[in-house]
């Protein structure tokens, strides 16, 4: 992580894992760097970080990622050979097309990785345990046709998490996006608008995503847990 970590305004990282409100929940600001960063919160009605979990080991077609985000979503290109379905997509890279609100369709590549290479372990630990959080979703991202990689692979333009925690309700999504990481001045090269964009497209995916996860996890038999019966 030395290489690509979120620098001093967000590296406190670790404040998501408590249940407190934050300064930024939603909404978008700038590191002295000129990195923007992106926080969006998500609640989903009925959904659980187990549920959240099993999405990201389930989707692999256009058509699932359009079920996720019928405007902007405009192809899935694959998964590489790391992904695993059902099992696991840490270590994995995926290469999708999509739109940011507004903004048109741009190539995207991410790479999974264990979210203990951005919480701290023995934090992340604690906060599942005490129930502060019930699925951790992390990745390294990058734009367009000809993403830079480093030499472990992994897209340079910025980092992506979302960590959710269950409630009564269903479950509370909290997501962090980092970009700029590879522009030579981040404070002109990426307008307010990109970071905007890209929180409603968060919300609205994900807000799309808890109107049918519950009957598709139950449907497909996720974890292998029996549906509830309603009567």
């Amino acid at each position: 992580m030395k290489d690509h970590a979120f620098e001093p305004d967000i590296s406190r990282i670790d404040e998501l894992l408590h249940i407190t409100p934050l300064r930024l929940e939603t909404g978008i600001s700038r590191l002295p760097s000129g990195c923007l960063v992106v926080a969006c919160r998500t609640d989903l009605h009925g959904c659980s970080g187990r549920m959240l979990d099993w999405w990201f080991k389930f989707f692999e077609t256009t058509q699932h990622i359009k079920w996720w985000h019928p405007h902007d979503h405009i192809a899935h290109r694959g998964w590489d050979a790391q992904w695993k379905k059902g099992e696991s997509y840490i270590g994995a890279s995926i290469e999708a097309v999509e739109s940011l609100a507004d903004i048109p369709p741009v190539a995207a590549r991410l790479k999974f990785h264990d979210p203990r290479e951005l919480f701290d372990p023995a934090q992340l630990e604690l906060a599942f345990a005490e129930k502060r959080a019930s699925a951790a979703v992390y990745a390294r991202i990058g734009f367009g046709e000809h993403v830079q990689l480093d030499a472990s692979g992994d897209p340079m333009d910025g980092q992506m998490v979302h960590l959710a925690r269950d409630t009564p309700f269903g479950c509370v999504l909290r997501s962090r996006f980092l970009l700029g990481q590879s522009c030579a001045d981040p404070a002109t090269e990426l307008p307010d608008a990109l970071g905007l964009g890209l929180l409603r497209h968060c919300y609205t995916e994900f807000t799309y995503l808890s109107r049918f996860l519950p009957s598709l996890y139950y449907g497909e038999h996720g974890n292998g847990e029996a549906a509830p019966l309603p009567w």
